[in-house]
């Protein structure tokens, strides 16, 4: 391992407490193992939406955090690498480095610790090109109109079966799917269902290739 690795390797685990301890981690337990409730709200924020971008007052507003403590963990996730940023429209947006030493770590605990749902994600992504795939309802504790919209070209019937064998405290799970089009052509009509599943702050988008377009529903 290089010096500039083995200095960053350092720095995370100041921050992090060890990346050791995060084995299966429940959430009732990060607290303990980070100094900062802003950190904990960005690190669920970022590596569970990892293709989206966010601008600080926007992610005040979402978190419930002063801006002040929101600038200072973003400028400390941001100097570990984990984040990285660019202007745009006279605004500064952060987004997740997924080149970041251990992102897929980080990532895999904190949704095993949210959902345990890691596996069902899995088994989703193997039915065909998943463009978007957003998790709601049953999967963040709140009523929904679907519990998981899939965009892209896959077979709704394997789909089906899939969510048939992974249902959630024996309830099963609603879906919605559709291809890229369609959905691209809902955007833009500005389609009320579509747009409340994304502006949804508790959703979560695990997958997101169509960054640009889910951008203009966010701003």
């Amino acid at each position: 391992m290089n010096n500039k690795k083995k200095k960053a390797k350092k720095t995370l685990f100041g921050i992090f407490s060890s990346a050791y301890f995060f084995i299966l981690v429940p959430m009732s337990m990060l607290k303990s193992l980070f100094s900062s409730k802003a950190r904990i709200k960005l690190l669920n924020t970022f590596l569970l939406n990892p293709d989206t971008e966010y601008f600080i007052r926007e992610l005040t507003r979402k978190l419930d955090e002063q801006i002040n403590s929101i600038r200072r963990e973003l400028d400390n996730l941001r100097k570990i690498g984990l984040l990285k940023s660019r202007s745009k429209n006279r605004k500064k947006y952060f987004y997740t480095n997924k080149e970041f030493l251990i992102f897929n770590e980080l990532r895999d605990i904190l949704l095993k610790a949210n959902n345990n749902d890691s596996e069902l994600i899995r088994q989703i992504t193997k039915l065909g090109e998943v463009e978007v795939l957003l998790l709601t309802g049953v999967f963040v504790g709140k009523e929904a109109p679907v519990d998981l919209l899939v965009v892209g070209e896959i077979n709704s019937e394997a789909l089906r079966k899939v969510l048939s064998e992974n249902s959630k405290d024996g309830k099963e799970i609603r879906f919605t799917a559709m291809n890229k089009r369609d959905f691209l052509y809902r955007v833009e009509c500005k389609d009320k269902f579509i747009y409340d599943l994304i502006l949804d702050d508790k959703a979560i988008i695990v997958i997101n290739k169509l960054k640009k377009e889910l951008e203009k529903v966010r701003t």
